[in-house]
């Protein structure tokens, strides 16, 4: 199984920008069945959890992003999405996907994601 990443880049504040992750490789039942994540890690700082997808169908966001970003899931590509509007500086980092399922935990490659004022 691999997650290839997709969607980073450099914006403007208050830019948008949509991640992609697809799980290449995975059976599409284990995906149906994942918890879904999306995390970030700015320069110097720890790695955190941005917005979830949880095996129960809730979503969860931390407070930073909520409002202004969606995560969603398209499970015929087997793809988890993160739109992510009005950004600002402070949502600069390398943004990772996440999915826990099958037993097991796979991450993927990261994008960069630059916001400037």
């Amino acid at each position: 199984v691999q997650l290839q990443a997709s969607g980073g880049g450099s914006v403007q504040a208050g830019g948008s920008l949509k991640l992609s992750c697809k799980a290449s490789g995975m059976i599409w039942s284990v995906f149906t069945a994942s918890r879904l994540g999306w995390y970030r890690q700015a320069p110097g700082k720890e790695r955190e959890l941005v917005a979830e997808l949880t095996t129960s169908g809730s979503i969860n966001y931390q407070n930073p992003v909520k409002g202004r970003f969606i995560i969603s899931k398209d499970n015929s590509r087997k793809t988890v999405y993160l739109q992510m509007n009005s950004l600002e500086p402070e949502d600069t980092a390398v943004y990772y996907c996440n999915i826990e399922g099958g037993y097991r935990d796979y991450w993927g490659q990261g994008t960069l994601v630059t916001v400037s004022s």
